[in-house]
This record gives C-alpha cells, structure tokens and sequence, in this order.
C-alpha cells in the first residue's frame, strides 16, 4: 500500500478561525459600515455619470432591434450598428439644427424687447399708480436691460459652459450606445453566465423577453413621436405659425415623455399661436385637444398595448414616481421598467406564492 503524501500548499497552510471576540465583530461591522458609506460617497459623485451610462444603455436596447432586423436581411453586425447609429445622429442633428437657431434668436429678441414690454406695462392704470408710488416700473426698466440680463443668465462664459456640458453628455451617450450596440450579444451572454447554470435558462427567456419590451416600447414611442411631429408640422403650416419645423420638432421629442408630454408640447405651441394671433391660439387648442384624443384612443392603444401591457394607472403612478427620482429621464424609462416588474411578479413571484 502507497501513502501519497499532498505537497503542502503554496502559501502555506490556513490557520485556524480566529476567535470571535467583541472586538472583532465590531471592528468587522464598523469597517462593513465603512466600506458602505464610502461606495455610497463614490454612487453621488459619479451619478452624472451613472445617469449617462443608463440612458446609453437604455438606448442600445431600443436600437437593438433594428439592428438585428438589418443583420437578418444580409448585413454584417458592425454596418448594421454603423447604420442604426448614423440614422439616430442625423435624426439627433436635425432636431437640434430645428430647435436651436429660433431658441437664439427669440431670447435675443425678449432681451432687448424687454424695455420696451416694460414700458407697455404703464397702459394698466393700478401698474401705472403703483409706479408713480414706488417707481417699480422705472427700477425695472434700469435693471432689466440686456447687459444686467446677460450677467443674471450667466454671462457669455456661462452659456459657453453650459454649451459645452451639453456637447459633452452627448456625445458620451452616442458613443457609449454605439459601444453598447456592438457589444450587445457579448454582454447579454455575459450577464447570463453570472446566474447560477441551474436557473440560467430560465433566466435567459425572462431577461430576452424583458429586453424585447423595451425595444418594442422605445420603438413605439418614436413611431407615436414622428406622426405627432408630422401631425402638428403639416397643422402650423396651414395656420401659418412661425417656426413650424422647430415646434414640430419640439412637440415630438415632448410626444416622447409619456402621460405629460404631449400636453406640455400642445401648451407652448399654443402660447405660441396666441402670441401670433388670437385666431391662431385658438385654431392650436382645438386640433391639440382632437390630435390628443386620437393619439390616446388609437394610434397609442395601437402601437402599445401589444409591445408593453401596462394598465393606465401604473403607467401614471410609474412616471410620476420616474420623475421624482430621476427628472425626465425617469419618466421616459418608467413604464418599460413597470412592465419589466409585472413580468417579474407574474412569472416569478405569483407562481412562487400559488406553490407554498
């Protein structure tokens, strides 16, 4: 009989356990308190970043059916990606081409307007005593002119600032989508692996099931926002509203904030009509509060019910708690994320609980 004899290991042998005295088990928590209060510390300076990386992500889910949709039809994955994420920038580039020239010049208009407002001002007769009282109206006048307005926004460094704040999360987000886009496979497979092979298959069908409804809502939700954009375009042309190309830009990217967005677009749009002509005001309220009426009770219902069944007061509870923790943001991700939970409750949790 041959005794084989283990070679000792290579850092030597562990010691026994360590006696688990008070000193220890409080220096162990306090130091687990520590650690936590520190990664908590590190979350709040980086949540800009957190925030950027989730909108990123949240992104490539939605553009990753179209990506898969052009590689089914003979084109390699990078020059789908290459494809999906080329048409997103110019549809990005031409909202802002829309939206930024005509938001420059009316605020240089109001700015220097601003005088001259202020003295229309004295035509309301209580204004008008009040200001021979207090002089409110001429204290107004001095300080609101454009360069005391300038310095109160900021100054010129300070809109450079925000310039190049806005610049900068933008293109962390397209280029982090683009990375996301590409990587998609690698790292759903990746974070599959991390779950316990005896559930990873189980995992796999609920995870791709949860990411279809998020692409399937993110495409929803452009699709309602070009034919809310196309809708209110071909409206403010017939009325003749100035600015028909950016405020029908304005009110799809507000169409894509759900429950709140379509009416905050309809309101400037509306102000803005008014600001034209009465007439115009009008004509704007009445074919947002019909266009609303219809998107709600058919093109929505359409598009939506069959990618992301939601009730329509979870979606309501959803956005305004989404708001509340994460601004606009929240409100654009709520309802995927709520339709991701019910899926969760439903094949999880309710079928856990029937079984006890």
């Amino acid at each position: 009989m041959v005794i084989v004899q283990e070679a000792p290991p290579r850092f030597g042998r562990p010691g026994p356990p360590m006696r688990r005295s008070p000193l220890i088990i409080g220096f162990t928590a306090g130091l687990g308190l520590l650690l936590a209060y520190s990664a908590y510390l590190a979350v709040q300076n980086i949540h800009s970043i957190l925030i950027l990386i989730f909108i990123a992500m949240f992104l490539a889910i939605g553009l990753n059916p179209a990506v898969v949709r052009l590689s089914k039809w003979g084109l390699p994955r990078a020059l789908s990606v290459a494809v999906v994420g080329v048409g997103a920038l110019l549809l990005l580039c031409g909202g802002v081409v829309a939206l930024i020239p005509p938001l420059v010049q009316q605020s240089n208009d109001l700015v220097d307007n601003l005088p001259t407002y202020i003295d229309n001002l004295r035509r309301n007769n209580q204004l008008n005593d009040l200001n021979e009282q207090y002089q409110l109206l001429d204290q107004l006048k001095n300080v609101a002119t454009p360069g005391n307005v300038t310095k109160a926004l900021g100054g010129v460094w300070g809109g450079v600032q925000v310039a190049f704040s806005a610049l900068f999360n933008i293109l962390t987000v397209i280029i982090l989508t683009v990375y996301f886009m590409a990587a998609f496979d690698r790292l759903k497979e990746g974070g599959y692996r991390l779950v316990p092979a005896s559930r990873r298959e189980r995992v796999r069908l609920l995870g791709d099931e949860i990411l279809t409804k998020v692409g399937a809502y993110l495409g929803g939700a452009l699709a309602i926002a070009v034919v809310a954009g196309l809708a209110s375009f071909v409206f403010l042309l017939i009325v003749g509203i100035a600015y028909p190309y950016a405020l029908a830009v304005l009110v799809a990217i507000t169409d894509l904030i759900p429950q709140i967005g379509a009416t905050l677009g309809a309101v400037v749009v509306s102000i803005v009509g008014f600001a034209t002509s009465i007439p115009a005001g009008i004509a704007c309220v009445v074919f947002f509060v019909i266009y609303q009426q219809v998107e709600n009770y058919a093109i929505y219902p359409t598009v939506m019910r069959r990618a992301v069944k939601v009730s329509d007061l979870a979606a309501i509870l959803s956005v305004l708690v989404g708001v509340a923790l994460m601004g606009v943001v929240g409100a654009l991700v709520a309802i995927p994320v709520v339709a991701a939970v019910q899926l969760l409750f439903r094949e999880v949790v309710i079928p856990r609980q029937d079984s006890r």
